[in-house]
């Protein structure tokens, strides 16, 4: 990590990284046991997200740690904040807008209700490397 100087603090910033921003985003959901982790291509789809990151968490207090640890190591890695984060004290479905990627935290029930698989079926499903594999494209 270097560090630039900006009105006189030291601020860190993160060095570029080659892994992709949903992966560092599904790792993060990973490590907080995350389940039902999708990640689906919109690109050929012409739409306002390149992906979307969608996962179940059992419970507010774990939806909510899922989402800090993704903003947190979006921060850090790769030096990106959302531009909004919605539901996040209801805890039954965060939305966090990365710009190319949108993540979806939800409840089991609320996933099954707005069933945003169907609605997107068109995009493909990007199959995850196990962790520590290399990506393959």
């Amino acid at each position: 990590m270097r560090t630039e100087h900006q009105t006189g603090a030291a601020v860190p910033v993160p060095s570029p990284t080659d892994t992709p921003t949903w992966l560092l985003a599904l790792r993060a959901a990973e490590s907080k046991f995350a389940s039902d982790i999708r990640i689906l291509d919109l690109r050929e789809l012409g739409t306002f997200a390149d992906y979307f990151l969608i996962c179940n968490g059992s419970n507010k207090p774990q939806i909510q740690a899922i989402w800090d640890e993704i903003a947190k190591r979006m921060k850090l890695e790769a030096g990106e904040l959302p531009s909004a984060v919605e539901g996040y004290d209801n805890a039954e479905w965060i939305l966090g807008d990365f710009g190319d990627l949108i993540i979806h935290v939800f409840t089991p029930e609320k996933r099954g209700y707005y069933d945003l698989e169907r609605l997107w079926r068109p995009a493909k499903t990007v199959s995850v490397p196990e962790a520590g594999s290399p990506l393959s494209n």
